[in-house]
C-alpha cells in the first residue's frame, strides 16, 4: 500500500528512474487530474451506488432467507443451503455468458436492457454475494432461541413484527459481516464490471484499463485511482472491525 502511494505522488520521469521508497517532493498533480476528471468522478459515483445497493440487497434477502430456513421446518433445507454456496464456489468466468444473455435478452423491455446499468450490476453481484450473506447469517439466526419467536406470536405479533422487533435487533452484530464484505467485494470487482458495462455504469476499477494504451501506461494515474479505490474500504473496515469480528463469531458457541 505504501509503495502504491509512493508511485501516485511521483511524476512520470521519476517512476522510470532508480526506484526509491523514500519520499522527497510530493507530486499531487495526479490526484488533481483524477479529481478534476468528470468521467472518473462518474465512475466513483457508480462504484458507490453499485456496491452500496448490492450490500443492502444481499443483506436484506439473505436475512429473510435465513429466517425462513432456520425458523420453519422446511424439507431439504440443508440441500438448499449447500446449493446456494455452490454459486460462490464457481469461478465468475463461468457465469459470463448466461448473465450476458439474461441482461441483454431475457430481461430486455423494448430498447431497454439491464446491460450497462447500475441495477443490472447490482443484480449480477448478488449472484455471488447473496450466498455469502446467507451462509454468514445462518449461525447468527440459529443462535437466537426460537422460543422468543413463539412467545411473541402467542402475544399476537405477526411474522414481520417478530422479524423487525425481535430477530433483527438481536442479530444486528452478525449483520455487519454480510453488509460490509459484499460491499467491498462489489467495489473491488473487475471482471464482471468490465464485461457488462460500457460507459453509463462503469466502475472505478474498470477505469484503470483506460490508462493502458499502445503509447504507454500512465502508472501515476493508475496508482492514484487505486488509492481512491482502497481508501473507502480501509475506512469502512477500520470503523466496523469490532462488529465484523463479533459477527463472524456470533452463534459459533452454544450453551
Amino acid at each position: 500500500i505504501y509503495w502504491l502511494f509512493v508511485i501516485s505522488v511521483k511524476p512520470a520521469v521519476e517512476l522510470f528512474s532508480t526506484p526509491s521508497l523514500w519520499l522527497t517532493d510530493l507530486y499531487w498533480k495526479n490526484y488533481a487530474d483524477v479529481l478534476n476528471n468528470s468521467t472518473l468522478r462518474g465512475y466513483m459515483l457508480n462504484s458507490l451506488i453499485i456496491s452500496s445497493g448490492n450490500a443492502v440487497l444481499c443483506t436484506t434477502l439473505g436475512f429473510l432467507a435465513c429466517y425462513a430456513l432456520t425458523r420453519f421446518d422446511l424439507g431439504g433445507k440443508e440441500s438448499i443451503f449447500f446449493w446456494t454456496i455452490t454459486n460462490r464456489m464457481a469461478p465468475p468466468a463461468v457465469f459470463l455468458l448466461p448473465l450476458y444473455l439474461l441482461l441483454t435478452q431475457v430481461y430486455k423491455i423494448g430498447d431497454f436492457s439491464l446491460a450497462d446499468t447500475r441495477i443490472g450490476m447490482i443484480l449480477v453481484y448478488c449472484t455471488f454475494n447473496l450466498p455469502f450473506a446467507i451462509w454468514t447469517l445462518r449461525p447468527t439466526l440459529e443462535g437466537i432461541p426460537r422460543e422468543l419467536d413463539e412467545a411473541a406470536v402467542v402475544d399476537g405479533a405477526s411474522t414481520w413484527r417478530v422479524i423487525y422487533d425481535i430477530i433483527f435487533p438481536l442479530a444486528r452484530p452478525g449483520v455487519a459481516v454480510p453488509l460490509i464484505l459484499p460491499w467491498v467485494f462489489a467495489r473491488n470487482e473487475y471482471l464482471l464490471a468490465a464485461t457488462f458495462t460500457n460507459f453509463h455504469a462503469r466502475t472505478l476499477t474498470t477505469g484503470l484499463s483506460e490508462y493502458v494504451t499502445t503509447t504507454g501506461t500512465a502508472w501515476g494515474i493508475m496508482a492514484t485511482i487505486s488509492v481512491f479505490t482502497l481508501i473507502p474500504a480501509l475506512i469502512v473496515f477500520g470503523m466496523v472491525q469490532k462488529h465484523i469480528v463479533a459477527g463472524l463469531t456470533f452463534g459459533a458457541v452454544k450453551g
